[in-house]
C-alpha cells in the first residue's frame, strides 16, 4: 500500500462545500470552553457535511486562531451562528422540527448503537461543557439524551471525541 498524497484526495473548493448537500444534522456546542475542541467540531463537521454549528454561551467564535490551528479552515466552509442562550437556539430549531438530543449521560438515555434515526427528520444533537456537560435546563429542552456506550474505568470522554463518533453515527444513518 501506498500512502496517497495530499493531490490525490481531490477535496472539495469551499464554495463547491457550500453548494453540496448538507447532512441534516447540526451540532450545538453548549458552554464549550476549548478552542482546540470547537476547531476539532468544525473540521470533524466540515469532512462529514454537516448543515452547520450553533455556539452557544462561553463558547468562542470564529475568526480566532487558536480554534484556526484545529479547524485548518473548516470554520470558513462549515456554516455557523452563535447564541447567548442555547435554549433559544434549541427553540428555533424546534420551530423548524428538527429532532434535538443531548449527548448525554441521562436517565432513559439511547445507547448510541442501539440509536434509529428518520431519514426524513433533520437532527441536532448537543454537547456540553467539558467538565459540566450539557446543562440540565438545556437537556430538559431536547427530545431524548443519546449515551456512548463505554466499557473502561473512565466515564467520560473529551467533546470533540465525542462529537466525532456522534457525527459519524449520523452521517452513516442520514446519508
Amino acid at each position: 500500500m501506498r500512502v496517497k498524497k495530499i493531490t490525490e484526495l481531490n477535496r472539495i473548493s469551499i464554495d463547491e462545500f457550500k453548494d453540496a448537500e448538507k447532512t441534516p444534522l447540526v451540532v450545538i456546542l453548549d458552554n464549550v470552553r476549548s478552542l482546540n475542541n470547537i476547531g476539532s467540531v468544525f473540521r470533524t463537521s466540515d469532512a462529514f457535511l454537516i448543515e452547520s454549528v450553533y455556539l452557544c454561551g462561553i463558547t468562542a467564535c470564529p475568526p480566532n486562531a487558536e480554534i484556526h490551528k484545529t479547524a485548518l479552515g473548516a470554520e470558513n466552509s462549515v456554516d455557523w451562528v452563535y447564541y447567548e442562550d442555547t435554549r433559544d437556539a434549541l427553540r428555533g430549531l424546534k420551530d423548524r422540527g428538527f429532532t434535538i438530543c443531548a449527548i448525554e449521560q441521562a436517565e432513559r438515555s439511547i445507547m448510541l448503537d442501539e440509536l434509529v434515526v428518520d431519514k426524513a427528520k433533520g437532527y441536532a444533537v448537543v454537547l456540553g461543557n467539558e467538565v459540566k456537560g450539557v446543562r440540565q435546563e438545556v437537556v430538559d429542552l431536547c427530545d431524548c439524551c443519546i449515551e456512548i456506550p463505554q466499557y473502561g474505568t473512565k466515564h467520560s470522554l473529551n467533546v470533540s471525541v465525542a462529537a466525532g463518533i456522534v457525527i459519524w453515527e449520523f452521517f452513516k444513518q442520514l446519508g
